[in-house]
């Protein structure tokens, strides 16, 4: 049984996956996030450093893996604009997991603002990493029904990934601040919550009725901010690829391991100054690159890979020598939909 992934731009199927690997990818998928789960609930404790580099490792290690063979298995199969369709699946796993890392900015944000205990912040982020995983992927077949359907599809992601990119830039040396009236308020009028966590229990009793727990209300912020960051990364890989399961493996195998990732990076990001700033340079050239295939430009795969990989290097050195520089250089998550930023905050007061 052959399934296609993708229709090419003269209407043909352009790469063809057979029903065993989508059921592989997605059984070592579910495999692995059912793992991280039963980690996260049945031993809640704080994280510590070396747990989280080892498993980060491993998860890179597996993804890289699947990275390489995906690679092998396509090697007879080429996209119609060239290059490789395993090449396409690195540079997407490259953005998602960039993206991934901004994105702690914001779990870091609402971790703090509702003071989570350091012991159940495993199980809040293995709900976000899930209910992420299943947007996403929702997201991903909307999309390329919408890039099939309608070619002008390529122009909105493009122009949406232009708008983010600039805001972003902007925005970089603030941080959000977590609105609670729009999400959590919206929540409380349809569950009566408690003012406290009852250990790591999401709904407690109270005089013979039933209550939210703290700890669930941090879940419904979590969910709420995977809406906000599908929308922003399932257009950016389409900017690599327009095959969809590509689109979800990248997805996937930058989502598993994040869990590990924000234990590790947690007390890092705060040096990574630059960050927003480049990945909103990556955020404007996917989106311009998204703008050109619509006009039947394609830049070369090749070209992708590079110019993301050479930003992400730049970034990352960039922001070393500046925090070695100047100790008091602080990075920050620049402004997302859905909050406001402390800037905002300080001007209303």
């Amino acid at each position: 049984m052959m399934i296609p992934a993708a229709a090419a731009s003269g209407g043909e199927p352009s790469l063809f996956v057979p029903g065993w690997l989508w059921a592989v990818t997605v059984g070592i998928v579910v495999l692995l996030i059912t793992f991280e789960f039963i980690q996260a609930t049945r031993n809640p404790h704080e994280v510590q450093i070396r747990e989280a580099a080892i498993q980060s490792v491993i998860y890179v290690a597996i993804a890289i893996a699947y990275g390489v063979f995906f690679g092998w298995w396509s090697a007879d199969q080429t996209p119609p604009e060239g290059g490789s369709y395993g090449l396409e699946y690195f540079a997407g796993w490259l953005i998602e997991k960039s993206l991934s890392v901004d994105n702690l900015f914001v779990f870091v944000i609402i971790m703090s603002a509702f003071a989570v205990p350091k012991i159940y912040q495993q199980k809040v982020l293995m709900a976000g990493i899930a209910g992420a995983l299943v947007l996403r992927t929702i997201f991903i077949f909307v999309g390329a029904a919408a890039l099939e359907a309608f070619s002008a599809t390529y122009l909105v992601f493009g122009a949406f990934l232009i708008y983010t990119a600039i805001g972003l830039a902007r925005h970089r040396d603030e941080d959000p601040e977590f609105n609670e009236g729009k999400v959590v308020k919206l929540a409380k009028r349809i569950l009566p919550f408690s003012d406290e966590y009852d250990g790591p229990h999401l709904h407690t009793r109270i005089n013979g009725k039933f209550y939210g727990t703290h700890l669930l209300m941090v879940m419904i912020a979590i969910f709420a901010t995977d809406i906000i960051f599908a929308l922003d990364s399932i257009p950016a890989v389409y900017g690599v690829t327009n095959e969809p399961f590509i689109v979800f493996a990248a997805n996937a195998f930058a989502l598993l391991g994040l869990r590990a990732l924000y234990f590790l990076v947690a007390g890092l990001l705060d040096r990574l100054v630059y960050l927003s700033l480049g990945l909103a340079v990556i955020l404007a050239f996917i989106g311009i690159k998204l703008i050109l295939v619509f006009f039947d430009i394609h830049i070369d795969i090749w070209v992708s890979l590079g110019f993301i990989i050479g930003i992400l290097v730049i970034t990352t050195v960039a922001s070393l020598i500046k925090v070695r520089k100047d100790p008091s250089a602080v990075a920050h998550a620049g402004t997302i939909p859905g909050f406001d930023s402390s800037k905002e905050k300080k001007s209303d007061k």
